[in-house]
C-alpha cells in the first residue's frame, strides 16, 4: 500500500519547486530552512537586494494563493528590519488521479504554483 506524504514530506517537495523557481530567476541563496514552522525558508540575494521567501504547501482544496495576512506582515516587519523585500510562495498539491485523496509517495501529483507574491 502506497503511504501519504507527511506535511514535512509535502512541505519538502514545495520547497524543491520554489528554490528551483528562485534558481531559474537567479536568486542566490545565502539560507535555506526547510524545518516545518521556521521562517523564512529561503534568503536569497539578487541584484544586491536581500529578499526572504516563506513558502507553503497548500493541498487541496485549499487555495494556495491564500495566505495568513497577520503572519505575513509580521515576516515583512522583520525583513525590512534587514533591508529585505518579503514574498510568499504557495504550491498547491494534489493526488494527480483523484484531487479528494491524499498525494501519495512515488505517485504523480499535480502543482498549482502562480509564483511568488510580493508581501
Amino acid at each position: 500500500m502506497k503511504k501519504e506524504l507527511t506535511e514535512q514530506e509535502l512541505h519538502n517537495l514545495a520547497m524543491n519547486i520554489v528554490g528551483k523557481d528562485l534558481e531559474d530567476k537567479g536568486f542566490e541563496f545565502l539560507g535555506v530552512n526547510s524545518q516545518l514552522k521556521r521562517n523564512p525558508q529561503f534568503v536569497a540575494l539578487k541584484e544586491k537586494k536581500l529578499h526572504f521567501v516563506i513558502v507553503r504547501a497548500v493541498t487541496y482544496p485549499n487555495n494556495p494563493k491564500l495566505f495568513n495576512k497577520t503572519f505575513m506582515e509580521s515576516m515583512k516587519d522583520h525583513a525590512l528590519k534587514h533591508d529585505a523585500r518579503t514574498y510568499y510562495a504557495g504550491v498547491g498539491l494534489a493526488n494527480s488521479t483523484n484531487y479528494e485523496d491524499p498525494v501519495l509517495e512515488q505517485e504523480d501529483y499535480i502543482v498549482n504554483y502562480d509564483g511568488l507574491q510580493e508581501i
